[in-house]
């Protein structure tokens, strides 16, 4: 089930890198950095720290 999940969770979004954002997944081009930031944010919401995190981006880049 793990391996399904990963193969319908990459597939669904690279579907949506080619189909709604119009740009090339980086797990393409940079598999291994694409695969630590998976790790990183997952492991983030497991901590449950992703709200904090997204605060932490969205006010460094002005976006708050």
């Amino acid at each position: 089930y793990v391996l399904l999940a990963i193969i319908v969770g990459y597939g669904i979004a690279w579907i949506s890198h080619f189909a709604v954002q119009k740009n090339k997944p980086a797990s393409w081009t940079h598999p291994a950095w694409s695969f630590m930031a998976d790790l990183k944010l997952f492991f983030l919401m497991a901590a449950g720290r992703m709200d904090e995190e997204v605060e932490r981006v969205m006010s460094r880049h002005g976006q708050h």
